[in-house]
């Protein structure tokens, strides 16, 4: 028999439960791929409850094991298991809207034609270009640096500000290719830009803009990718083409499909 005055109790467990999961859902989503060391250390948790929550999210679909290659490792020995969100993951963050937007967008492109959803893209990027840059620029003004370490990591918080789960990573340190990965966990109109890759497109201008720098779109949840990654080049990439030894010593996942086609078999 159920003693009715334990019930609030279990109540605030369960819920307390969801809630912890949700966070480490929501973090995979933000730095996937990621480790479980890694998450019981930015969430305060311990690696067993981490593990608990992980194996339950792959159990829901949710999160998956990532098959390629960790950011910044080296080394040997069999590398620590990382996760990513999955698609079903990702839907779990869209609107009910997307259904709405993407209608209208055919009819758009339908009556008026393809340069008007372009405009539109463009337009509303222009409008979330326009916020996140006060937001960086106030960020970049509170620490008293704008270097573009500095600023990228301003526009990563502004950009999860924006419900884009962004965070930075630095890649090819030590190389020509030195950089730093922009990646966006989550996409609040990604349903729509798999359609309508015009957003990605307008968005990766204004990152451009606002870092005001080449950058490079390498991936994107649209596309089918597990995160949206831009790369933002800190050293020889930003002013001249990469080496052939510079290309062999850097991590893999620094270059563009058309790079490592025209660097040989070899690379």
């Amino acid at each position: 028999m159920v003693n009715m005055a334990d019930v609030p109790a279990q109540m605030a467990e369960v819920h307390d439960e969801s809630r912890t999961r949700d966070r480490v859902r929501h973090a995979v989503g933000e730095q996937a791929p990621v480790t479980a060391s890694v998450l019981a250390k930015d969430l305060g948790l311990t690696p067993a409850a981490v593990r608990r929550h992980l194996d339950a999210l792959e159990d829901a679909g949710l999160i998956a094991e990532h098959d390629g290659p960790l950011p910044g490792r080296r080394g040997r020995g069999r590398p620590a298991r990382a996760y990513v969100l999955t698609a079903l993951g990702q839907e779990q963050f869209s609107t009910s809207y997307d259904g709405v937007a993407t209608a209208a967008l055919h009819y758009l492109a339908d009556r008026v034609g393809v340069p008007a959803v372009e405009n539109f893209a463009e337009a509303q990027i222009a409008e979330l270009e326009t916020r996140l840059r006060e937001r960086v620029d106030a960020e970049v003004a509170e620490a008293g640096s704008d270097d573009l370490q500095t600023r990228t990591a301003a526009l990563a918080k502004a950009l999860s500000a924006e419900g884009y789960a962004a965070s930075t990573r630095p890649v090819g340190e030590g190389t020509g290719l030195a950089g730093l990965q922009l990646c966006q966990g989550h996409c609040p109109v990604r349903e729509v830009a798999v359609e309508f890759p015009q957003f990605c497109e307008a968005e990766t201008k204004a990152i451009a803009r606002i870092l005001d720098v080449h950058v490079q779109r390498l991936a994107t949840l649209a596309g089918g990718e597990h995160v949206c990654t831009t790369f933002v080049p800190t050293g020889a990439l930003g002013s001249a083409p990469p080496t052939a030894e510079e290309r062999a010593s850097a991590p893999p996942f620094i270059l563009r499909r058309d790079q490592r086609s025209s660097a040989g078999p070899d690379d």
